[in-house]
């Protein structure tokens, strides 16, 4: 509905109360109800879905039609995200936000920073979409807020021309809010533990879970070592469980990121339950490492496992996990993924241990064999050394190309001695096209930074302490940061209205009237930042 639509309704409703209710102003009303569009955390996962579904098959029609996003931390910092995004480039289309598991374990747990193990409060990740989704409906109402004011100041000074600008752009407003991908981890449980968290996340917001196949209760980090794969059947249930989840809430649309860590991980847990020979629990024990047995020199607690009408028996370990055969993780990823996308999945994750297209390229045509429009979701971890990872592409290519690399020292090329070289601009290159190089080669539907944030926070603050409380003292906050939020248009810079106190002042008038005892009068110090 338009402005005026919305203006109509609500005098309507006032109407038809008659006299108790003359004192409400309708149109005061109307720019409550736009400033909150989106009242539950259902109607946010509805709307982003629908928005994730459009832009997956804009993807497919062309894969420059890629996605993105950054993993945020606190609803405030995704804000100032999305803040951000509008500014420079006027549009959120095609940006999303990522909330990583991680980063609650490591900043969001009451029991202080912990390793991305499924130890923190499963309840904290549905706190913190909700969170974040509350910061991002404030950032609609902050600027919603100034577009009326500046409606009123049009109409006061008699500019229709203007008025309509604004009327027009209030109807066609770019909400903060995007769709949020939320790492649900292993599922923090069985299949119905995954079942009741993901109804938590999708109605704090979340529109889109990423879940992975290790054991929950031996989750690591996926850059980690250690790591402990489920047979799929175990991992399917999970899968049908989040999806009972989306459709029992009225998401009919919510997407599923299954994630595989099989390239990394080279233990399990369990033997798969077989029927018979070929179906999916003996395909998943056949990547077992086995030795034949001689039935007349057992072992005492040896268990076996019939292949190919022998009898082996898999070779276990201290820990009771299973191993598997070496080289078999890159056909254990083509079969997880395979079977996820036939049972409910939308989207794959593949965890690799370095940014390397071809690699990601390799395993996705083999999948597209099977299931020809698989797409995937990328981590563009900060858990890799981007700069040495592309230096060494450089290096083996123009090695293999017969080029002179006899300047370069292939395992110190993170130097900065060869910065200003011309191995180093072309791996900077790739790396600023490995997105679009990804997207376009390896079905990279959506690519995201899992921790920016975090590495972020920790650089500017690092930087802050070390001239606040050194000789620049004062100099270093003002020349630094203050100076350039005011040059650069940060919002932050009036953090008072980033922070609600004009929203506040609107109430306090719509609520009071005259009386009203407002904060914004002239001896508000953020007077001092008109200009900025």
């Amino acid at each position: 509905m338009t402005y005026h639509d919305i203006i109509g309704q609500m005098r309507n409703a006032i109407d038809q109360n008659g006299a108790p209710w003359k004192a409400i102003d309708a149109e005061a009303s109307a720019r409550m109800a736009i400033q909150n569009r989106f009242p539950t955390g259902l109607d946010i996962a509805k709307y982003t879905a629908k928005i994730m579904r459009e832009d997956m098959d804009a993807y497919d029609a062309d894969p420059a039609q890629y996605t993105q996003s950054l993993g945020c931390w606190h609803g405030f910092i995704a804000q100032q995200k999305l803040i951000a995004i509008k500014k420079h480039f006027g549009s959120t289309k095609r940006r999303y936000l990522y909330l990583s598991g991680w980063m609650v374990a490591a900043l969001r747990s009451e029991f202080g920073p912990l390793p991305d193990q499924s130890m923190h409060e499963k309840t904290s990740v549905p706190a913190l979409i909700e969170e974040i989704y509350t910061f991002l409906k404030q950032a609609d109402a902050r600027e919603l807020g100034m577009m009326f004011r500046d409606l009123d100041a049009a109409r006061e000074g008699g500019d229709e021309v203007e008025a309509k600008r604004i009327q027009t752009a209030i109807d066609n407003y770019d909400t903060h809010v995007v769709p949020i991908i939320a790492d649900i981890d292993a599922g923090f449980g069985n299949a119905e533990a995954t079942y009741l968290l993901a109804k938590k996340m999708i109605e704090a917001g979340a529109c889109a879970l990423q879940i992975e196949n290790q054991v929950s209760d031996e989750k690591q980090c996926g850059h980690q070592d250690g790591k402990v794969t489920v047979p799929h059947e175990d991992f399917l249930q999970k899968i049908r469980a989040i999806r009972h989840a989306f459709l029992e809430l009225g998401v009919e649309d919510g997407i599923i990121v299954a994630r595989t860590d099989s390239l990394g991980a080279g233990l399990t847990k369990q033997i798969a339950y077989s029927k018979e020979p070929g179906d999916l629990g003996d395909q998943y024990n056949a990547f077992l490492d086995a030795d034949e047995v001689d039935p007349a020199n057992i072992n005492n607690g040896q268990v076996f496992i019939s292949r190919d009408g022998k009898l082996m028996a898999p070779k276990r370990l201290p820990s009771n996990l299973y191993q598997f055969r070496a080289g078999t993780g890159v056909d254990r990823v083509v079969l997880d993924c395979i079977t996820s996308l036939q049972n409910g999945a939308d989207l794959l994750w593949i965890e690799t241990e370095k940014p390397h297209v071809e690699q990601i390229a390799q395993m996705v045509d083999k999948i597209r064999e099977t299931v020809p429009n698989a797409k995937l979701v990328y981590n563009n971890s900060p858990s890799f050394n981007w700069t040495l990872n592309f230096r060494q592409q450089v290096f083996d290519t123009w090695e293999e190309a017969g080029k002179d690399v006899s300047s370069y020292d292939r395992d110190k090329l993170m130097s900065v001695d060869y910065d200003g070289t011309d191995l180093a601009a072309e791996a900077d290159e790739k790396i600023r096209t490995f997105q679009a190089d990804a997207a376009k080669r390896a079905g990279i539907f959506h690519h995201l930074i899992t921790l920016p944030t975090y590495h972020t926070a920790a650089l500017s603050t690092d930087n802050l302490a070390r001239e606040y409380f050194g000789e620049q003292a004062m100099l270093g906050y003002v020349k630094n940061i203050q100076r350039e939020e005011i040059r650069q248009g940060i919002a932050c810079v009036k953090h008072q209205n980033m922070a609600g106190s004009d929203i506040g002042d609107d109430h306090k008038e719509y609520f009071a009237g005259e009386a009203a005892l407002k904060a914004g009068g002239k001896d508000n110090t953020m007077n001092q930042f008109a200009a900025a």
